[in-house]
């Protein structure tokens, strides 16, 4: 590719993404692939955690050198170049998982886990009775909250995130109770089962609410969209998943993302769960997702036959393209770009399925874009 055929490249993807990827004339499949800063060791050939979390300074200046890289391989300067004197840090808060009485855990060279002690119904049951007496500002935010926030905004004019994003419903419930324990719990307590599902749906909606308040934002004028990082949901039967999870995606999509259907990138409704969970795919599509991220078997042609407005992120699959083996990307690239014209729709945002892992190259997703000038033009 020349320096032009990179510049066409992306004009005409600018073009694909119109549309939540739909747009009727768009040239070619839309790209996701923009890499990830877990990518800059690998690149570059240094050494540090890729799910580990670097000084902002040198954050900063191993994404520099890295777009400098990508700037000649791919065209585009891919990763955030965030000077360190501008990062804002607003106090520490407790998350969704403490919650429920979790433990977050940075493990190096693997990332973040979240556990806890919890292990009997009756200990689930003593924490939920905790969990429903909860004051969930007092517990949230810290002390001096309002003082440090309003200083940060004084200086900035930036108020505190949203929270428009959680691991999803049943991979909380597996890290905070068990997989084994949660799975026959359904059995042997389907009351308490379906209690600890209804608590999970009920914070997750008190949470978001009490940040779209410190946000500034009222239920009028607040942003929309949510999404879920689901992974374990592959664990559930469908009747298990409909008294669980589904509830959770239904209810915060109906109070968060509304104008899905004229607004789908506002009022986005995402789900990622990079697992073998296509026998939830008809549940999924009744809460009109636009736009998912599943896992390696869960191809464009399943997904399209459920969902035909979803917006697929996928589906290569992320060893494949970590692995950087040009025969076996080019394989499941073509693969995805056949099924989505196969399906007679647009829609395809050619994506890992799943994260994109430190060792993939950039010489990998330049492969990828050649791939998509070649074939890959409706």
């Amino acid at each position: 590719m020349t320096q032009n055929d990179l510049a066409r490249f992306w004009e005409n993807d600018e073009i694909a993404h119109r549309e939540n990827t739909f747009y009727e004339g768009a040239p070619q499949v839309a790209l996701g692939i923009r890499m990830s800063q877990e990518c800059v060791y690998a690149e570059l050939g240094e050494e540090g955690d890729p799910w580990g979390k670097e000084p902002a300074d040198r954050q900063y200046e191993l994404n520099c050198r890295y777009n400098d890289l990508s700037e000649k391989a791919v065209g585009l300067r891919l990763l955030p170049e965030v000077k360190p004197a501008d990062v804002i840090t607003f106090p520490k808060v407790k998350r969704i998982g403490e919650v429920f009485e979790g433990t977050y855990e940075q493990k190096p060279m693997t990332g973040e886990w979240l556990h806890s002690d919890i292990n009997t119904p009756e200990e689930l049951e003593a924490m939920l009775d905790r969990v429903d007496n909860l004051n969930m500002r007092e517990f949230i935010l810290p002390e001096n909250w309002d003082r440090d926030v309003l200083k940060i905004y004084e200086e900035t004019g930036v108020r505190p995130p949203l929270h428009r994003h959680i691991r999803g419903p049943v991979t909380l419930g597996t890290s905070i109770f068990g997989i084994e324990n949660l799975i026959f719990l359904y059995y042997d307590h389907p009351e308490l089962f379906e209690r600890f599902g209804k608590t999970i749906k009920r914070v997750v909606l008190e949470i978001s609410a009490l940040f779209d308040e410190e946000g500034g934002f009222t239920k009028d004028n607040r942003p929309g969209g949510f999404s879920f990082a689901d992974d374990d949901c592959n664990l559930m039967t469908p009747d298990m998943y409909a008294v669980f999870g589904f509830p959770t995606l239904r209810d915060v999509f109906t109070e968060y993302s509304p104008l899905w259907e004229s607004d789908p990138e506002g009022h986005y409704r995402y789900q990622h769960s990079d697992s073998a969970m296509e026998h939830l795919l008809p549940q999924l599509a009744q809460v009109n997702l636009t736009g998912c991220n599943f896992g390696p078997t869960v191809t464009v042609g399943k997904i399209r036959e459920h969902m035909p407005r979803t917006r697929i992120d996928g589906c290569l699959a992320p060893f494949t393209f970590m692995n950087n083996n040009r025969a076996v990307i080019t394989e499941e690239i073509l693969r995805d770009i056949r099924m989505i014209k196969e399906a007679d729709t647009k829609g395809l945002n050619i994506f890992t399925a799943g994260s994109i892992n430190n060792g993939s190259s950039l010489a990998s997703m330049r492969l990828v874009m050649e791939l998509i000038m070649e074939h890959g033009q409706y």
